[in-house]
This record gives structure tokens, sequence and C-alpha cells, in this order.
């Protein structure tokens, strides 16, 4: 890949700094020091908004920014639970999430609701609430899904001694509509034959989202997104590629598939695109929450979700979109929703004309040899292909 240089941009060096520093970056500290609350959120299928709305600064709990030893992590869940869920309380266990207030999670699949259990248990927050998430999209399973945020809304409202108000709701779906409209917006530039910017740097920004107060975030996604439409670096690769898979925040795996030449233009990951993809629609009516709820259960789906088939269709159309050449996934071991879908996918993907590289890795692997020989021997085949 080659790739045009400018001087770094201060922007996404702030986004990065706000990474290292997680989980005890200075915005949070700053925001304890006031007094004010932090809840840590579990699953995409939290509704931040509610959260948000309350006045309290909402955090995604993540594993280390690196694949690292987890006997403590081990000594509480079983080994067949997923790295992720593993790291997340290795994390927890020793301290380094003791800041939060409380924790919020979704009966999404059994190692995150295994490691909300324990979280509840042995790091005995102030508030914890989960939710529980249905598996489809009918009308039936929106009015449980609505009815499973009211409660936690209200469950909310009684451990902070007030109402969160529908007013509230609005400012904070405008918020969280801001943010992922300034996000496609990072996205669409990805579409262009020579980009500004690699998956890596996407990956550090999106990070960061999760890791401050979302008014901040959007300041700084705005100035960067100035920075870039400013820019003369753009990268020129051998070929475009989308990533797919399980739960995935460790820059430096990108990073390692795209120093063999390749681009990451896109992906499929509750870490990225699941995450900001589909803005709240507000509608006159129906109540804020409802609209949120609707929002939530509708969004781009977990590989969780029944029939897989809506699922299938948003990653394909995301791959003619951005016109790649071949598909990676990534798939932590245990991770059953992913690994249960992936021979139908891969399937799929062949029908459309995209080839597929499966890769069974662990949580924030950073690209160890082995998996950059199997990257090299794909983006040759992807080469020979065009021939």
């Amino acid at each position: 890949m080659v790739v045009e240089t400018r001087p770094g941009t201060s922007v996404l060096d702030r986004f990065r700094e706000v990474n290292a520093a997680f989980p005890r970056t200075a915005e949070i500290m700053e925001w304890k020091k006031a007094g004010k609350k932090v809840i840590g959120w579990l699953c995409t299928y939290v509704p931040e908004e509610v959260i948000h709305a309350a006045g309290v600064l909402p955090i995604r709990i993540t594993g280390y920014s690196r694949e690292m030893e987890l006997d403590d992590g081990n000594a509480y869940l079983y080994i067949n639970n997923c790295s992720f869920t593993r790291s997340c309380f290795q994390l927890g266990i020793r301290g380094e999430y003791d800041f939060l207030d409380g924790v919020v999670g979704g009966s999404t699949c059994d190692g995150v609701r295994r490691l909300f259990d324990l979280w509840r248990i042995y790091l005995k927050p102030g508030f914890w609430h989960v939710l529980t998430v249905p598996r489809k999209t009918t009308e039936r399973a929106h009015a449980l899904y609505y009815d499973q945020c009211r409660r936690f809304k209200e469950h909310f409202g009684e451990y902070l001694g007030f109402e969160i108000t529908d007013e509230a709701l609005k400012h904070s779906i405008e918020v969280m509509n801001e943010q992922r409209s300034l996000m496609r917006k990072l996205y669409e530039l990805r579409k262009l034959d020579r980009p500004p910017i690699s998956g890596a740097e996407t990956m550090e920004v999106l990070n960061a989202s999760f890791r401050m107060t979302k008014e901040r975030f959007n300041r700084w996604l705005g100035e960067y997104l100035d920075e870039l439409a400013g820019s003369d670096r753009v990268y020129t690769p051998r070929a475009r590629l989308m990533v797919v898979g399980s739960v995935l925040t460790n820059a430096d795996f990108l990073r390692s598939i795209e120093e063999l030449g390749a681009l990451v233009v896109t992906d499929e990951l509750c870490t990225s695109t699941r995450y900001w993809s589909d803005p709240v629609v507000v509608d006159s009516e129906k109540s804020p929450l409802e609209a949120i709820a609707r929002r939530y259960l509708d969004n781009f789906p977990c590989a969780r979700m029944y029939p897989s088939d809506g699922r299938f269709n948003r990653i394909i159309q995301l791959a003619r979109d951005f016109r790649v050449d071949g598909v990676v996934s990534e798939i932590i071991r245990y991770c059953v929703p992913y690994a249960h879908d992936l021979p139908l996918l891969i399937d799929r993907l062949k029908e459309n004309g995209f080839p597929v590289l499966a890769l069974d890795v662990e949580y924030n692997t950073s690209g160890s040899g082995q998996i950059r020989t199997r990257v090299q021997a794909f983006l040759e085949m992807l080469e020979a292909k065009r021939r």
C-alpha cells in the first residue's frame, strides 16, 4: 500500500491519548472529581441515551488493549468463555474500573451474561441492571424490548433519585444522532478510491467514542473531519478489505493487516458499524423512549438475531458500497453466535463474489506471524484473481 505522507493530525493524537490512558482517562477522572456518576455498559443493545439523559457518563467496558495473560479472569470464568469477557473481568477484579458507579448489561450472549453476573456479585456496583433482549424484531419483540427499556429508565431514575424526562431523552437523542452522523461522514471518506484514513486509524477514533463525553467527542470528530478534508495524504492499497466478526478494539490487529499493503475500508463489528450505523428516528406519534427502543432492536443486527438474512444482506450491501476485494472474518475462540453463523455467511459472500479469509483469534490479538502469513497469502490470491 502506497501512502502519501503529511504531518500527523493533532486530533487523531488526542484520540490516541484517550485510548492510551483508558480506563483511567483524564476526562473520566475529572468527571468523578466533580461528583458526577459514571456507568459502564456491556453491549450495544444497552440504550446509551437513557444513561446520558440522566446526566451520567456512559462508557463501554472493554478488556486490555492487547492480548494478555488472563490468570485472574480464568479463575472466575471457565476457559471456554471468550477471552473478551475474561479480559474485561480481569481488569474489573484488579480494580481498574473501581470508579464505576454501576454496570448495565443485556442478555445477548452467554459470555456477556455471565460477565455481568460476576461483576454484580464480586465487584458489587452501586447500580446494576440487565435488559432482556429479544432475538427477533417482530412487533411482539418490540413491545417486550420497549418494556425492558422502560423498566431500565425507571430503575435508573429511582437509583438517582429523580425522573429522567422526555425532554432530557430528546436532547440525548440529538447528541447521539450527531455522533452517528459524524461517523457516517468519516466512513464515506473510506469509500474513495484513495481514502485519507486507514482502518486502524478509524478504530482509534471509534475506541475513543466509548471513553469520553459524547459532546467533546463530537467536537473533536468534527475537527478531525475538517483536517481530513484539507489533507493531502491518501492510501493506495493493493486490496480493499472488509472485517467482520467478534468484538474488536485493538487497532494494532488492523494495522498488522494494513502493513502488508491492504486497506480495511469498512467493517461489521459491534465496536464499529453496528454501534453507530442507524439513527434514532423521532416520531411525533411515539415517545422518545419508544423511538430509542425501536432503534436499538432494529439496528444493524448482531449474529444472535434471527433470522440471519437481515445481517447477511447488510454485510453484502456494505461490501458492495465500499467496493471491497475480500472479507476477513475474525472470530474470538468460543464466540458462539459468530462461529455458528460463519459457514452460512461465507457461502452468501462467495455467492456474491467476495472471497473470505476466516481467522480464529483471541480478543485483542495484535496479528501474530501466523495471521500475517495467512493474510499475505489471501492478498496474493486476491491479486491473482484480478489478473
